[in-house]
């Protein structure tokens, strides 16, 4: 008899889950995950940023996001080289 369309989902979802599985080389200290994760965040502030210098019209602006710019830049060199 065949199974039901549930029941194939349902076994799908189990098979996709063990193929996500990665196998742990080492683990990543939680300083490392932190790092990682304010990484990521201020390269999402740099986008932004950068969206906003590119449709300002204001040089005042413009220059102030420049700085914010190169801060962000530095922040997350700094924590690169840390990691």
């Amino acid at each position: 008899m065949a199974r039901g369309w549930e029941s194939k989902s349902i076994e799908l979802q189990k098979n996709e889950a063990q193929d996500a599985v990665v196998p742990v080389k080492g683990t990543v200290s939680e300083d490392k995950k932190i790092a990682r994760r304010e990484i990521a965040n201020l390269t999402l502030a740099r986008t932004n940023v950068l969206r906003q210098i590119e449709s300002s019209s204001s040089d005042t602006y413009k220059q102030s996001l420049q700085r914010a710019l190169a801060a962000l830049d530095q922040k997350i060199e700094e924590l690169q080289r840390d990691e």
